[in-house]
């Protein structure tokens, strides 16, 4: 018998379908083995370029220009990898962010 034929014979002997991942009946205590895993997440205003003289020449009240417009959406890193885009809020007179839409990349799958 030719290996092409075993293999054949091998998987005719299978029955019903395959196992499917049903990712609808997931919960929270799936996540558990997850949960103390420690993170970077990185709330970005915006971006400038400089010089090291510039930067040298920087102090207590100085402005900074950025290369994003006042409203418009930061972004959200986590790992150094972007997730989403949000807004920059106050709560109690601590900055904090909200998420307004998540980034989803061809490979977050994997």
């Amino acid at each position: 018998m030719a290996s092409d034929d075993l293999a054949l014979e091998e998987f005719s002997n299978l029955s019903g379908p395959p196992p499917v991942d049903d990712a609808g009946d997931k919960t929270a205590a799936d996540l558990a083995t997850v949960f103390d895993v420690p993170v970077n997440i990185s709330a970005v205003l915006g971006k400038s370029h400089m010089s090291v003289a510039q930067l040298l020449k920087l102090n207590r009240g100085s402005v900074l220009e950025l290369d994003r417009k006042v409203g418009e959406a930061i972004d959200i890193f986590v790992n150094n990898r972007l997730i989403a885009r949000g807004e920059v809020v106050v709560v109690d007179d601590r900055l904090g962010v909200t998420m307004t839409e998540i980034i989803k990349t061809e490979d977050s799958g994997a």
